[in-house]
C-alpha cells in the first residue's frame, strides 16, 4: 500500500523501533466480522462457516458475511470490523438505562448497545448526515430494536433537548480514518498532514455537546479509528482538563491490545486507561477506545427532554381517533395479542411505538424512526409494517407461517408464496429457520407478498 510519506514519517518517530511493523501491517489484508444478534433465533447457518471467535466479544466471529442470506436479511447477524466490535463491550451499557449514541451511522456499534441492553431502557441514536441516518434507521430495523429512536439533529441542537439525560453516551467520533486505511485505501486521499487536527477540533465541539448531555455520574465513552495522537490522547487530555469532574476508567486489555500513550500528549499518567488496537498486534483494524466517568453518581431524578420548540414539515397527531385505533387493535389481535405498546403515536398515516422515556411531544425534534415502526392506516384497514414482523419473537405470536429456504426466496424477490394446506385467511407471521422474516396476507393458499418493494432482491 502507498502511504503518505508525511503519514510514513510521522509513525516512524512516534513509534520508533516499532514502526517497522506498525508499517508492514498496511500490507497485510484486512479481517472481517460479525456479531450474532442474542435477541434471535441463533443463526447457525453463519456461525458454522466463521474462522474462529473474536476473543473480547462474546457475541462476535471472524468471517465474512452474505448480504442476501436469511441470517443477515432477518437480522441474526451483523457484519463489522473486529476491532470495531470492542467499543460496545466497553460501553457496556445496562437494560433499562438511557444511552445517546451521538454519530450512530451505520449502526454496527448501536446494534452492539441495543443487544447489550437487552432492548430495554431507551438508546436514542443520532446520526447528523441525513442520508447515514437513513442508512442507520434501515440497520435497527433489520436488528429488531423496540426501544431505539433514530435522530437527525447536530449534536449542538441535541443538547437543547436532552439536558443532563443521558446515563452513557457514545461518541464514536467522525475522524482522520487511519486505522481503516488497510480496509478502505480511499481514505488515503484525504489524509495531510494537518487533517488530524482539522479532525480533533470538530471532535471536541461534539464532545462539548456530549458532555451537557451526560449526567453526573453518568459514562462517556470516546473512540476513534485512527493512529491520530492529535485525534485520541492529546482529546482525552484535553477533556480531563476541561472537565475536572471527569476520571478516566480502565478499559480492559485482551492480549494485543495496548495501553494509550500519555507521552504523547501531557504525560497525564491516566491516559494509560485507554486502549490502542494496533493491526500489527492485534487481528483487526486501528481503534482507540477511551471511558469516562462524570464524577459520582447524583441521587436518582426523572428528567425529561426539554421541549425544542421548530415547526417541521412532518406533523405528528396527537393521538389515534377510534377509528385507527380499531383498525390497528384488530390486526393487533390476530398477531400479538398479548403486546402492549407504552405509547402509540402516529406521523402522517404510519403508526409508532414511542419507547418508554421519550417526550410524548416529539415536534421539536428531527427524528427518522421515533421507535417501533408498526404499519400504515390504509384505507379502512391497517397493514403492519416489516419492522414490527423483526422485532417478533415467532414463539409469542400465534399466526406463524413456516416457510421453506426456496419460499423465503420467492418472498424476498416480492412474488406471492403458495402453500399446500390452506388455513384461516388473515395476516401471519412469516418464519423461516426460525427467523420472523416479515408478514404476509393469505388468502386461500395463497400468502400476498408485503415485502417492501426497496428492499426486494
Amino acid at each position: 500500500m502507498q502511504l503518505p510519506e508525511k503519514f510514513i514519517e510521522k509513525y516512524q518517530r512516534l513509534l520508533g523501533d516499532e514502526a517497522p511493523a506498525f508499517l508492514a501491517s498496511f500490507d497485510q489484508p484486512s479481517h472481517s466480522g460479525f456479531r450474532v444478534n442474542p435477541l434471535k433465533a441463533a443463526p447457525q447457518a453463519t456461525i458454522d462457516q466463521a474462522d474462529g471467535k473474536v476473543p473480547y466479544v462474546p457475541t462476535g466471529y471472524y468471517g465474512g458475511v452474505d448480504g442476501k442470506s436469511l441470517d443477515h436479511v432477518t437480522g441474526a447477524i451483523y457484519s463489522q470490523e473486529p476491532s470495531a466490535m470492542y467499543v460496545g463491550e466497553v460501553v457496556d451499557p445496562q437494560p433499562g438505562e438511557r444511552v445517546l449514541d451521538l454519530c450512530a451511522a451505520p449502526g454496527g456499534k448501536t446494534t452492539h448497545l441495543v443487544a447489550k441492553m437487552h432492548d430495554q431502557g431507551l438508546l436514542v441514536a443520532n446520526e447528523i448526515f441525513r442520508k447515514r441516518a437513513k442508512v442507520l434507521a434501515e440497520n435497527l430495523e433489520r436488528w429488531g430494536t423496540t426501544s431505539t429512536v433514530v435522530m437527525n439533529e447536530s449534536p449542538a441542537d441535541l443538547e437543547s433537548q436532552f439536558p443532563q439525560f443521558f446515563d452513557r453516551i457514545l461518541v464514536d467520533a467522525p475522524c482522520s480514518g487511519e486505522g481503516m486505511f488497510r480496509k478502505e485505501p480511499a481514505g488515503i486521499e484525504y489524509w495531510n498532514p494537518d487533517y488530524p487536527a482539522e479532525c480533533a477540533n470538530r471532535q471536541r465541539k461534539i464532545l462539548v455537546s456530549a458532555m451537557k448531555m451526560l449526567k453526573p455520574g453518568g459514562i462517556l465513552v470516546y473512540s476513534t479509528c485512527t493512529f491520530a495522537p492529535e485525534e485520541d490522547e492529546q482529546n482525552l487530555a484535553w477533556l480531563l482538563k476541561t472537565y475536572p469532574n471527569l476520571k478516566t476508567v480502565p478499559v480492559k486489555k485482551y492480549p494485543g491490545m495496548d495501553d494509550g500513550r500519555p507521552e504523547w500528549a501531557d504525560d497525564n499518567p491516566a491516559l494509560r486507561d485507554a486502549v490502542r488496537l494496533f493491526p500489527h498486534h492485534i487481528k483487526g483494524e486501528g481503534h482507540f477506545i477511551a471511558k469516562l466517568q462524570n464524577g459520582d453518581p447524583a441521587p436518582a431524578e426523572d428528567v425529561t427532554p426539554t421541549k425544542h420548540r421548530r415547526n417541521k414539515k412532518r406533523r405528528q397527531r396527537p393521538s389515534l381517533d377510534k377509528q385507527d385505533l380499531a383498525e390497528f387493535t384488530a390486526v393487533q389481535d390476530v398477531l400479538m395479542p398479548d403486546y402492549q405498546p407504552t405509547r402509540l403515536v402516529t406521523f402522517g398515516d404510519q403508526l409508532y411505538a414511542l419507547p418508554a422515556g421519550m417526550p410524548a411531544d416529539l415536534s421539536g425534534m428531527t427524528i427518522l424512526r421515533p421507535g417501533l415502526h408498526l404499519g400504515t392506516f390504509k384505507k379502512n384497514r391497517f397493514e403492519p409494517a416489516l419492522a414490527w414482523a423483526l422485532a417478533i419473537d415467532p414463539t409469542t405470536c400465534p399466526r406463524v407461517l413456516q416457510l421453506s429456504h426456496d419460499q423465503w426466496r420467492q418472498y424476498v424477490h416480492g412474488d406471492v408464496v403458495n402453500i399446500d394446506q390452506p388455513q384461516k385467511n388473515g395476516w401471519y407471521l412469516l418464519v423461516c429457520d426460525g427467523h420472523a422474516m416479515g408478514f404476509g396476507k393469505l388468502v386461500g393458499t395463497t400468502i400476498k407478498n408485503f415485502y417492501p418493494k426497496g428492499l426486494r432482491f
